[in-house]
């Protein structure tokens, strides 16, 4: 089997009984900001767009490029289509003109000769827009795990399909900002490293879990080439970015997981897996170029945004003309008073008002209420400032995932008056009706919290009330505060008060030395 590196999380898989193209990407995305890293343009994309199998691993941006299939993907190519509770990306693959769905189902192995498939998806309001997952691949000759951005819960079924000889996966994600909060820069620093710190543990966690001989670090970080941004390039000017590397990461993975060999990945990366014997070829880029790559980072990103910046004025052209404040107040207010009211979950986890400064418009959502208005000073839980030529074409297009525009573009600001809230987050992607009512009854099955466990010398509720993961295997207690490794989030058991974000409070009590065992 051989792999060839794309470029972020995009890969070509050459199997005894096909090609698969995963998750390619030129850019840019999310309103101009990122650009894969390193620059992938050299890449032959008419070969890799000659693939048998296509697979988009979920609907954001830096997964799904429209213009890039549009330009070098044949609209005949089977396409294999995660399992997903609503129909955002098939519609959206069907709307590029591509009708050859393989529809996967979750731990259901496609066989096409001796290619043997799975696709994993996930489900809950966090993973991506709602829906990500990884790709399981054998051929006879090796097994591999692209699990990309995905964060699976269940890595024994995962696994079943066969032990991976070579795994890639995300080690440098954008779930959350600090540099664009109202915050003292030493906050904004201190955060950013949290955040780092967070990342890497996640990876080692399923680095450790999956305990595959060869692994790959992906899907991180991009290039910000926009003139106000691109100080917020790798760790930052500031040291107050948040990502690493492919090579800090490596040299992480060195220090606490020697017995792991972390290999680079890149555009031209080429990866030939024969059983648990691979062979790592780069053949895009020398290797004097990968030293100026990472050794003289800054010199090569200024490099790149000098010479790229026609791509971010294409970009600003195709947005839409800016709305009058009254004709958005409407259009927002027809789009999301109906959706309000559906999500009575989710509109008091928020509690409160949200205020978004949006151009000229001052608007409040009162999510208490369902009500979109304009602000007359109200008191407000968030708030918002947000170009509104980006809004704008957020509303041309229908875009129901504000997330996956506007907020990964880090094109705004934002402040708040207390914690991270997870539901205001939720509701800006699921800015439809169908995402809104899977949104909601997956929040009501997960009040179902009926199994204890032991952990050290504490009774707690099995599953994380954030995503259900099975704190058995994910949960650390220390000082009487509990961890979940998978996204870092904390409770303290004393109180059962999650200490992350509003709400999802947690079963926990002291445990009777005389009694049950830990938990396996």
């Amino acid at each position: 089997m051989r792999i060839t590196g794309l470029g972020h999380a995009g890969m070509f898989i050459e199997t005894t009984g096909g090609s698969i193209l995963c998750d390619p990407v030129l850019g840019p995305s999310f309103f101009g900001s990122w650009f894969p890293f390193p620059d992938n343009r050299g890449l032959d994309w008419e070969r890799f767009g000659a693939a048998d199998f296509l697979y988009i691993s979920h609907r954001h941006r830096d997964h799904f490029d429209p213009a890039l299939l549009e330009r070098y993907v044949s609209k005949d190519i089977r396409v294999l289509l995660p399992d997903y509770p609503t129909d955002d990306l098939e519609n959206d693959l069907r709307g590029l003109g591509y009708d050859n769905i393989v529809y996967t189902r979750t731990g259901e192995v496609l066989e096409y000769g001796d290619l043997k498939l799975m696709v994993t998806p996930l489900r809950a309001p966090s993973d991506g827009p709602i829906g990500d997952s990884s790709l399981s691949v054998d051929d006879g000759t090796a097994s591999i795990l692209n699990q990309n951005d995905s964060h699976p819960l269940d890595l024994d079924k995962l696994l079943s399909f066969s032990k991976p000889d070579a795994y890639f996966t995300q080690v440098s994600g954008a779930i959350w900002w600090p540099m664009v909060y109202d915050l003292p820069q030493e906050a904004k620093q201190n955060f950013a490293q949290l955040k780092r710190d967070a990342q890497n543990k996640r990876a080692m966690y399923y680095i450790e879990k999956v305990d595959a001989a060869h692994v790959f670090p992906m899907a991180g970080p991009p290039m910000f080439l926009r003139e106000e941004l691109f100080r917020y390039n790798g760790l930052g000017l500031e040291n107050d970015s948040i990502f690493t590397d492919q090579r800090q990461f490596l040299e992480h993975m060195a220090q606490v997981r020697p017995e792991q060999k972390g290999h680079l990945f890149l555009p031209g990366t080429q990866v030939d897996v024969h059983g648990s014997t691979v062979e790592v070829t780069q053949t895009l880029y020398s290797e004097a170029e990968i030293e100026r790559v990472f050794g003289d980072k800054w010199a090569y990103l200024a490099e790149q945004r000098d010479t790229r910046q026609d791509e971010i004025r294409a970009e600003e052209a195709s947005r839409a003309d800016v709305l009058a404040p009254a004709e958005m107040l409407a259009a927002i207010k027809e789009w999301w008073e109906p959706l309000l009211r559906r999500a009575r979950t989710v509109r008091n986890g928020v509690g409160g008002n949200v205020r978004f400064r949006i151009g000229d418009l001052d608007m409040v959502v009162d999510f208490p209420k369902a009500k979109v208005r304009e602000y007359a000073g109200e008191e407000c839980i968030y708030w918002y400032t947000i170009p509104a030529d980006l809004v704008s074409t957020n509303i041309r297009d229908h875009e129901i995932d504000w997330s996956n525009s506007i907020f990964l573009s880090m094109q705004f600001e934002v402040g708040r008056s207390g914690k991270f809230n997870e539901f205001l987050t939720t509701f800006l992607k699921c800015l439809s009706r169908d995402r809104i009512e899977y949104v909601e009854n997956w929040y009501a099955e997960q009040s179902d919290q009926t199994e204890d466990i032991q952990l050290d010398d504490w009774i707690v509720q099995r599953r994380c009330p954030h995503l259900r993961a099975d704190l058995s295997k994910t949960g650390k207690i220390e000082d009487g505060v509990l961890t979940c490794s998978l996204h870092d989030w904390k409770w303290d058991l004393t109180s059962g008060r999650c200490l992350t974000t509003q709400g999802h409070p947690i079963r926990s009590a002291q445990a009777d030395p005389a009694a049950a065992a830990p938990a396996a």
